[in-house]
């Protein structure tokens, strides 16, 4: 995997940053329009206050309305990561393989229509509209630590539903002992896919105990509004104490298995990339230290500012017992 050096971004946060300046980049907004005119083609409408679970989704301006507020532990240094620097310094190989390209491709991407194919060992196998695969669940923030392998790491205000209560709505038969996520296949659209980089699709998969951990999400958007291209729109895997290769995305397809599915970056370079991929200071990449690790917007790579990785990226009171027994130096 790759790491640009960068230029530290002089934005702080959406919190003390308007709209108006971090959306003021002219690809971003053009990106912008293209999902949220997406949204307003396809018929979703924000639902009245009050309305029943589902009643969260874009409006036509590409806005949720009436997010409710979920899981955020956060340390009093855990500063959200600036729009521009989320949206703008991103691994999605289907891109390219700079940390740059997915910004500047990702507007060639066409998210919507979109279908999620459901299937394998579930009572409730099927094919489901986009709309309708979300509208069931109720939508809210829910601010993450995100942490990737390279060793830096941001602080995302994601908007998503429960992984959890998706996986409950299909029914998984008892032999299911994992859930497979796949990522859709446009090389048209996605020009990393025209080369043989990885095997596409790219393959992901939890633990069925994993998938059903509170804190695992499918993210729709962030900072409030529908995922960009660059982020995995429309639909991504959000699971904060793992290493940022396992956060699939633009998800076409979710499968109930018995065995253990061969995830992209273990088949490509098993020797690096497990398939657990829990964060773990005390467990090197071949390459670097993971010790460490350098906050996206806090300075460049080597920066002075680099702060100590904290083990299940700071969960482990939540996910550390899913893992009991285990050897996480044999499975990493």
């Amino acid at each position: 995997m790759l790491i640009r050096r960068r230029k530290a971004s002089d934005v702080a946060s959406h919190e003390i940053t308007p709209e108006s300046a971090y959306l003021n980049r002219r690809e971003l907004i053009k990106t912008t329009g293209l999902i949220a005119g997406s949204f307003a083609l396809s018929g979703i409408v924000a639902g009245a206050p009050g309305e029943a679970e589902g009643a969260v989704l874009p409006a036509a301006g590409g806005k949720f309305s009436d997010l409710k507020k979920g899981y955020a532990k956060l340390g009093e240094n855990d500063k959200p990561t600036s729009f521009e620097d989320i949206t703008t310094y991103n691994n999605f190989y289907e891109f390219g393989l700079d940390k740059g390209d997915p910004a500047e491709y990702a507007p060639a991407f066409k998210p919507l229509p979109w279908t999620v194919k459901v299937d394998g060992l579930c009572n409730k196998p099927g094919t489901i509209d986009f709309n309708d695969f979300i509208k069931p669940h109720a939508v809210e923030e829910r601010i993450y630590r995100m942490r990737c392998v390279e060793a830096w790491s941001m602080v995302i205000p994601w908007v998503g539903i429960s992984l959890a209560e998706v996986i409950k709505r299909f029914e998984p038969q008892g032999s299911a002992k994992f859930v497979r996520f796949e990522t859709v296949v446009r090389p048209a659209e996605m020009r990393g896919q025209r080369s043989a980089n990885l095997p596409w699709p790219y393959i992901e998969g939890l633990r069925m105990d994993e998938a059903m951990n509170p804190l695992a999400i499918l993210a729709v958007g962030l900072y409030g509004q529908p995922l960009l291209g660059q982020s995995g729109a429309p639909l991504r895997l959000v699971v904060p104490w793992k290493y940022g290769f396992k956060g699939v995305k633009s998800i076409v397809r979710i499968s109930f298995v018995e065995d253990q599915p061969q995830n992209t970056w273990k088949v490509m370079n098993g020797s690096e990339y497990g398939f657990y991929a829990n964060v773990n200071p005390e467990v090197d990449h071949p390459r670097w230290s993971q010790a460490s690790e350098n906050r996206i917007g806090e300075g460049g790579f080597f920066s002075a500012n680099r702060r100590p990785t904290l083990p299940f990226n700071g969960y482990a009171d939540e996910v550390a017992g899913l893992y009991s027994g285990m050897d996480l130096r044999a499975n990493y």
